[in-house]
């Protein structure tokens, strides 16, 4: 499978850009495989964990040592002046006044440093941390709800495919067998043992069957870009679908999904996360309640002169540091901690309420989806005996026809009838598949059953 994945990916890109449209043949599973790899919304799925995998890292690093370099040079075109009182025993009795003016301050000041913070305490950090892993959690949760999604998508796009495959052939079988009745009609006519009321009875069923064809042809074309499009296909490139209605509908198959009763939603599983990352939040705002405590250190040097090499100068320079401890505790902060807890405790009531109903919800679907498949096994038996029977009838009117003792219009209704029933058998075929499509998403076995 893998290999015959590559060799499309390497088709893809090497006649990427030719004129001409290249038709790939594909079946089912390697329909599923390649839109899970090239399906736009399972890349966006698988790029979001991917995003989580970083937020755990990026809440990790918060508990680890922080550490800032600083850097500073001041230049001090006018140096403030600071007053000071004209007293002994520093007073100047020269000076007249009062105070005396000083300048406290050279030109040019620089400074280098490095400060360290570690968390000792943080009660917030710890349910983060878990918070953080458990989005992961969701978000691989929900490319598996994707994955199922595009997978039902292909699955109903490629039978629809199927169909109008289907629904040509019989066209087209059907055109040819009334294109040799008309010819035979138009013979007799000119031998004058039939009427050109017969012909033209004819011309009518022949017309109204082309008519048929053409819009199959044009939804095969329809249904086949919308298969392109759940694939993740460039529209430049055709499909060739491999297999038939008939090959994908066994009814032993059927029948042992009828038994199945199934596993864990995703659906469930995806509330079930959600549930536990309100619980986290709620366990967030109460921890914001309690200090936290942080070590602090503090290296700097410092120097400074009137000129800029003087700057510079090592001996103009000189050391300091710091250690420490500190602690923040929390006061009051206006109950906005509180109402964020009482928040989170309504939230937990709403989900588990959704929880109950998606369980009830879900178990509606699987017997829904069990009661529609069996309905269809039985319209499609019935249909299969009712094609059986109208190929009969005209068969048995042809050659009363040929032979003299049957009339134009009974052929031309039992090829009507017989239409009919290739239509109505289709319709039946094709909604036996869709119904097991539904039953497996109901039972949650749509990926495992598709691509195991």
């Amino acid at each position: 499978m893998k290999k015959y994945l590559l060799l499309i990916f390497a088709f893809l890109t090497i006649s990427f850009g030719g004129t001409a449209q290249e038709v790939l043949p594909l079946t089912l599973k390697e329909s599923l495989s390649y839109s899970l790899q090239n399906n736009v919304n399972v890349k966006n799925a698988q790029l979001e964990t991917l995003i989580s995998k970083a937020t755990v890292k990026e809440t990790t690093a918060t508990g680890l040592p922080q550490i800032t370099g600083s850097f500073g040079l001041n230049y001090n075109p006018s140096i403030p002046v600071v007053f000071l009182p004209n007293e002994p025993p520093f007073g100047d009795p020269s000076i007249p006044g009062d105070v005396i003016p000083a300048r406290f301050g050279l030109s040019y000041s620089s400074n280098l440093g490095a400060n360290l913070t570690q968390m000792i305490f943080d009660g917030s950090f710890f349910v983060g941390l878990r918070a953080a892993k458990t989005y992961r959690q969701l978000t691989d949760l929900d490319l598996v709800k994707t994955e199922n999604d595009v997978i039902e998508s292909v699955k109903k796009a490629y039978f629809g495919v199927l169909v109008n495959q289907e629904r040509i052939r019989l066209s087209q079988a059907n055109l040819a067998r009334i294109d040799t009745l008309l010819n035979e009609t138009r013979a007799l006519n000119e031998a004058g043992f039939a009427e050109k009321i017969d012909v033209s009875r004819i011309q009518v069923q022949r017309n109204n069957t082309y008519s048929q064809l053409e819009r199959s042809l044009t939804a095969l074309e329809v249904s086949k870009q919308i298969l392109k499009i759940q694939m993740g296909m460039p529209m430049e490139y055709d499909v060739e679908l491999t297999e038939t209605l008939l090959e994908l509908n066994p009814r032993e198959e059927l029948d042992a999904l009828l038994l199945e009763e199934g596993i864990e939603r995703v659906e469930v599983s995806q509330l079930q996360t959600n549930l536990e990352l309100t619980h986290l939040d709620l366990k967030n705002n109460q921890a914001q309640y309690m200090p936290t405590i942080d070590f602090v250190a503090n290296a700097q040097r410092a120097g400074a002169g009137n000129s800029m090499d003087a700057v510079f100068n090592k001996q103009n320079w000189f050391g300091s540091s710091l250690l420490g401890v500190s602690m923040s505790i929390p006061i009051f902060d206006g109950l906005s901690k509180s109402a964020r807890i009482q928040k989170n405790r309504i939230q937990m009531m709403q989900l588990e309420n959704q929880k109950f109903f998606l369980n009830e919800n879900i178990k509606n679907e699987i017997y829904t989806a069990k009661t529609n498949l069996k309905n269809d096994l039985t319209i499609l038996e019935v249909q299969q005996e009712n094609l059986d029977l109208a190929q009969e009838v005209y068969d048995i009117a042809k050659i009363k026809y040929n032979e003299g003792v049957g009339s134009n219009l009974e052929v031309v209704e039992a090829d009507a009838a017989l239409i009919e029933a290739e239509i109505n058998y289709l319709s039946a075929l094709y909604d036996g598949l869709v119904a097991k499509v539904d039953l497996e998403k109901a039972l949650g076995l749509l990926k495992i059953n598709n691509l195991n």
